[in-house]
Order: structure tokens, then C-alpha cells, then sequence
């Protein structure tokens, strides 16, 4: 019988909130993080618009601290430190050996390689930081944790574009499960505000060009979305074996119940139209908790406002879970925080857990005129309550075509 993983702390650094407390107050009232980029950088790129953290992380990282990290990483600590505290744990609180660290980026230390590189071309050799490398490494985040929490029983750091934050999640359930560690710390960062990705993604014309209020362009199931919004943050979760959690008496958020993981084999980056392999990855994660389809309440869906992807997930969701899609609820985190890369499957994780918690679900912002092929009960307007005892599902699908299923119970 496969031990419990209980949810006992969550942290986050969001495009609406400094911490998890003023994300979730912002997402149930639908307000958005997008706004308009006014440095000069920007002004000749074809998308000007973006969803950077409410808080700079500069704010409340000590200054010679941040000076030698990645903004990826500033972020990541800074969730951490807050998911390690709510979850009432401090300096050895868990044995070293006993505790893990999976903390994913999609694309790790771009802004640090980007940088260093004009210091390379304008300064020369010499003048390049000798933090370069430690600061420019996906693997960097998740060792800064694991540096500060002196973590040893494995650092780890999942590389699988917008599914990142998703997988490390699963891989700290594998890890609890397997009895590798006690307490494993896990989550997402992504810090990629920046020319290029920006530059890059509109060349592939995934980005949103909407003209007018920045707040309305991440439009997720909307007939007028027409590409997501780029942001960027940090979500990270505190993970215990029941066992560990009862003896310490820690408060609990939830139950990862299950997690189920595919891949499209379609395309580096289209959708897989018919949703197959999302719908394997659903079918896989109900399997590994124990749930049927009528058992599950909510899905807090990937839903990144790209006219293909959202269809194809739905048509995932219908799949998976046949005659009980239709009583449902959806939600789309996106549309309020725009897409946090390789954060965006740990936030949407947190806030599937607090959606849980709370019984309430945010709506999705900027849903004015529902796409006829999406099918689904998705929540508009208003937060929409939750049975007591629910459980509930949380997407993420990244370029490659990697797709994770989450599933979280009500405890």
C-alpha cells in the first residue's frame, strides 16, 4: 500500500502577490498581473506586454545575498523560505538525509547568460562574473534551496519546459513514496522577462498581441484569445509523508493523491489536436490516487489562451473523464497571472491545493465569449464553491510535449 503525501506548507512569489496569501486574495477577486513593459528594451519588440511579480525580489532577499544569485533563483528562495516557515518547520527541523529538494525551471538562468554575455562582448573576458556559470544553470534554483535548507537527501532539478513545476511535484511524490526522504521541498521558477524569449516566442506567434488593456489579453477558452502572456514567479510546496506529518502534529492543505505523466511524441511544439496524451497523463493520474471521474469536483486547467492548446485540452478532459466532465468545474489560473513558464504547474498546483482547502474556486478572468468547442464548465465571474471532501485535478503541458496530471484530495 503506497504511504500518503500530505501538503503542509506552500510558498509563492506571483505576478498578483508578494506571498501565497495576497496571490489567492487576488485570484478569487480576478485580478490580473499583466501590464505594459516601459523600459526601453522593449520598444521595438512586436509584444510589449507581460506579467512581472508583484514584488521584486530584491525586497526582500538581503542585498549581498541576491547579488550572486539568478532572478530565477532570488524567486525560488524566496518561495521556499515562505512554504518552509507556513509549513512550521525551521532550522533542523528534519534530519538532512531525510530531506529532498525538486525545484524545476523551464529555461533556468537566461537573464544571468543573456547579460554576461553583452559583459563579454562589451567588456571582455576578464570582466565576466565568476558567478556566471552557478547563476546561468537550470539546476541552479534548486540547489540554492537545497544550499539553504541543507538539504541532502537529493537535490533535483526537472527540465521539462511549461510542465517543469508539475513534474517536480511528482518526482518529490515518487521520492516519499519510495522512502528517499521524509519532507521534500518542491515547486517551480521561472525569471524570463526579457528580449529575446519575448522576441522568440512572438516569432512563433504564441504570444498574445492584443491591442488595448494589457489585463484582457490572457484570455484562456475565450473566442478572441489569441496567444498567452509571458510572466514570471515562483511556487513552491512542502510534502510530507502522513506518517511524518501526524507526528509533528503539522497543519495539512491537502492530499497529493496521485500523479500521471505522458509524452505527445507530435510535435516540439504544437498540441497534439485530439489531446491523447493529455488525456493518457489524466487517465494515469486518477489511476495512481485511486479516483474515479466522479469523484473529481475541479481541474485547474493548463489553459494557456492559445486557440489550439485549450481546445485540445479540453477535448483531453472530455476524453479522460467521459460522462462527468460536464459537472466539472474549470478554472484558468493564466488568465489572471499570465504563463510562469516552468512556475506555472507549482502555482496552479498550490492553487488547486487552496481551492481544496477552501472550498472555492477562482474564476477565469477575460472568459466574455465561451469557444464552442471547449465543452467544459469553466467558472467565469464569480468564485464557485466546492463540495466538502472533493478532489480535484491540476494540468500542465510543456513544449516537447510533456504532459502531467496532478491530483489532490480534500482531507
Amino acid at each position: 500500500m503506497k504511504p500518503k503525501v500530505l501538503v503542509t506548507g506552500l510558498g509563492a512569489t506571483t505576478p498578483v502577490g508578494g506571498d501565497v496569501a495576497s496571490t489567492w486574495d487576488a485570484l478569487l477577486a480576478g485580478e490580473s498581473g499583466v501590464r505594459r513593459i516601459e523600459a526601453d528594451w522593449a520598444a521595438d519588440l512586436p509584444v510589449q506586454i507581460a506579467a512581472p511579480v508583484a514584488v521584486d525580489p530584491g525586497e526582500v532577499l538581503d542585498r549581498v545575498e541576491a547579488r550572486t544569485l539568478d532572478r530565477s533563483q532570488q524567486l525560488a528562495l524566496v518561495a521556499a523560505r515562505e512554504a518552509w516557515a507556513d509549513a512550521g518547520l525551521g532550522a533542523g527541523s528534519v534530519p538532512p538525509e531525510r530531506l529532498a529538494v525538486v525545484v524545476a525551471s523551464g529555461i533556468g538562468g537566461v537573464l544571468t547568460l543573456l547579460a554576461q554575455y553583452d559583459v563579454l562582448k562589451e567588456k571582455g573576458a576578464r570582466r565576466v562574473s565568476p558567478h556566471t556559470v552557478p547563476m546561468l544553470m537550470p539546476n541552479g534554483p534548486a540547489a540554492t534551496v537545497g544550499l539553504d535548507l541543507v538539504a541532502r537527501a537529493g537535490v533535483h532539478a526537472p527540465v521539462s519546459a511549461c510542465a517543469s513545476g508539475a513534474e517536480a511535484i511528482g518526482l518529490a511524490l515518487d521520492l516519499l513514496r519510495a522512502g528517499r526522504a521524509d519532507v521534500v521541498v518542491a515547486g517551480g521558477t521561472e525569471a524570463a522577462i526579457h528580449a529575446l524569449p519575448i522576441a522568440g516566442f512572438a516569432s512563433m506567434r504564441a504570444l498574445s498581441t492584443r491591442e488595448g488593456d494589457p489585463r484582457e489579453a490572457s484570455r484562456p477558452y475565450d473566442k478572441a484569445r489569441d496567444g498567452f502572456v509571458l510572466g514570471e514567479g515562483a511556487a513552491v510546496l512542502v510534502l510530507e509523508t502522513e506518517e511524518h506529518a501526524r507526528a509533528r502534529g503539522a497543519r495539512v492543505y491537502a492530499e497529493l493523491a496521485g500523479a500521471g505523466m505522458s509524452a505527445d511524441a507530435h510535435h516540439v511544439a504544437a498540441p497534439e489536436p485530439t489531446g491523447a496524451g493529455a488525456a493518457r497523463a489524466v487517465e494515469l493520474a486518477l489511476r495512481d490516487a485511486d479516483l474515479s471521474p466522479a469523484e473529481v469536483a475541479h481541474v485547474n486547467a493548463h489553459a494557456t489562451s492559445t486557440p489550439l492548446g485549450d481546445v485540445a485540452e479540453a477535448a483531453a478532459l472530455r476524453t479522460a473523464l467521459g460522462d462527468a466532465a460536464g459537472g466539472i468545474c474549470v478554472t484558468a489560473t493564466k488568465s489572471c497571472t499570465g504563463h510562469l513558464l516552468g512556475a506555472a504547474g507549482a502555482l496552479e498546483a498550490i492553487v488547486t491545493v487552496l481551492s481544496l482547502h477552501n472550498r472555492t474556486v477562482p474564476p477565469t478572468r477575460n472568459l466574455d465569449d465561451p469557444d464552442d468547442d471547449v465543452q467544459l464548465d469553466v467558472v467565469r465571474f464569480e468564485p464557485r464553491a466546492l463540495p466538502e471532501g472533493a478532489a480535484a485535478l491540476s494540468n500542465s503541458f510543456g513544449f516537447g510535449g510533456h504532459n502531467v496530471t496532478l491530483a489532490f484530495k480534500a482531507v
